[in-house]
């Protein structure tokens, strides 16, 4: 009974904290207060019934998972990546590669808006699987959304394939990855030390060409009938520097490539078993730069002190972009780490309704796509974190195929959500209400995420044993 009660407790704080993120209130209080109830609330029932996720746990080690333990464990194995990913986000910015690409695609599709509004999503879509942060987002939004409504794409068709195309990159970027890696791998370690970026990419790769290839083709359908307010050529906006060299281009996907192609593979001789050794993530991001500032000529520009100089303001302009997210996430991590001791009181309740069955928890998961949007209960970087712990507690699922399945229905709807940094300012800065964008955005999201569900059950569904 105690358990039913708390749960119930549980459950209405929940949707507590739904209401919160849709309202848009500040997220990384939010997360703080509620990880702090769920963990009072768990250590209540455990005074009165045991509960096993405390076995063996004072009160003081109970704070200090929650409190020290989630953000010192998410520091050390996801936060430099992030660091170090908007570190390379800044120098693609700086050196110019970003904004010669735009140019350069500019001037194949000319004043054919159809064919350039696709090549420039394309584009964004390769920047972004190395580049993240809203400082990136609004660097190449200013170059990109004026060219396409000069092209005579509205400005709600134009702001969505722009955004639906970060969407599209951000489904195979390694800092990303590393970041959803490490909320799951707080709830169970399998995530953290069986799984790595080479394991995710081919369905990465999938993923980002069916998100792609749906914003694309909403985008034109949402083109029908809309007069075009075009009254000039599309030019590409002036730029304060040359363009970048050819050959520094390939920089912009070299982390990716670099993680990908090189690896190690050795067999144990005690088991058998083959282990893979992958590329040090902050090791291809620091490489992948240096290429880019060399090939465009700053790597040596001004001496030694200003070589100095440069690299330590690429590195603080890029952890200014990401400041506001890692407050959020430290905080998350909290609400990580009190969400395995409140778990098992979900489970008393809706425990029972999960099913064991691969397909099945990929149709229930494809039909709830729609409530990752406004950071809702199947987002991992929203409400979500608390349906993530339950489901991965009440069996143990390969992480090959749960790692797909809780990454879409994360990435899919909350890059394409007005609760985004980023969308949120591209909506002020286009003049587009927020209704005209989720009449694209939702419908969009739900169809890529439902995809992507059933593509992960044919790729990875075998691996599930009842």
């Amino acid at each position: 009974m105690v358990e039913i009660i708390i749960g119930v407790i549980l459950i209405l704080s929940f949707v507590g904290m739904i209401w919160y993120c849709v309202k848009g209130h500040n997220l990384m209080v939010g997360f703080f207060v509620i990880a702090t109830l769920w963990m009072v609330l768990a250590m209540i029932g455990n005074a009165i019934t045991p509960n096993p996720k405390m076995d063996g746990q004072n009160w003081l080690e109970v704070f200090g998972y929650v409190f020290q333990t989630g953000p010192e464990g998410y520091a050390k194995s996801i936060l430099v990546n992030i660091f170090f990913g908007a570190f390379f986000g800044r120098v693609l910015m700086d050196t110019g590669i970003a904004a010669t690409l735009i140019r350069k695609v500019v001037e194949l599709g000319g004043d054919r808006p159809r064919i350039t509004m696709a090549l420039l999503c394309i584009v964004t879509m390769l920047i972004f699987t190395s580049m993240t942060g809203i400082g990136p987002v609004i660097s190449i939004a200013v170059i990109v959304l004026p060219i396409l409504q000069a092209l005579g794409i509205p400005s709600g068709v134009a702001l969505f394939s722009f955004m639906g195309s970060i969407m599209a990159g951000i489904c195979a970027n390694v800092t990303n990855f590393k970041q959803y890696q490490g909320i799951m791998g707080g709830i169970d370690a399998r995530y953290l030390n069986d799984y790595d970026y080479t394991q995710y990419f081919p369905f990465a790769c999938i993923m980002a060409g069916v998100a792609l290839v749906t914003v694309l083709i909403v985008s034109n359908l949402s083109l029908r009938g809309k007069k075009s307010t075009r009254s000039w050529a599309a030019q590409a906006p002036a730029a304060s520097k040359e363009n970048a060299p050819w050959y520094s281009w390939i920089s912009v996907i070299l982390p990716v490539i670099i993680i990908v192609l090189i690896k190690v593979k050795e067999v144990d001789p005690e088991t058998g078993k083959e282990a893979t050794t992958t590329f040090p993530v902050i090791l291809a991001f620091i490489l992948a730069a240096l290429y880019a500032l060399l090939t465009t000529g700053n790597l040596f520009k001004g001496g030694f002190t200003e070589v100095c100089r440069r690299l330590a303001k690429e590195f603080a302009d890029g952890s200014v972009d990401v400041a506001p997210m890692i407050g959020f996430l430290l905080t998350l991590s909290m609400f990580n780490n009190a969400a395995v001791y409140a778990a098992p009181y979900f489970e008393a309740i809706v425990g029972g309704a999960i099913p064991h069955n691969a397909l099945l928890i990929s149709v229930i998961f494809a039909v709830a796509v729609p409530l990752g949007f406004f950071r809702g209960p199947t987002n991992l970087v929203g409400s979500g974190t608390a349906v993530a712990a339950l489901v991965l507690s009440v069996f143990e699922w390969p992480v090959a195929f749960m790692y797909p399945i809780l990454a879409t229905a994360t990435i899919v709807p909350q890059h394409l959500d007005i609760t985004q940094s980023w969308v949120a300012w591209g909506l002020g800065y286009s003049k587009v209400s927020s209704r005209e964008y989720m009449k694209m955005s939702i419908p969009t999201g739900w169809i890529a995420g439902a995809i992507l569900m059933f593509i992960a059950y044919f790729m990875y569904g075998g691996l599930v044993t009842a």
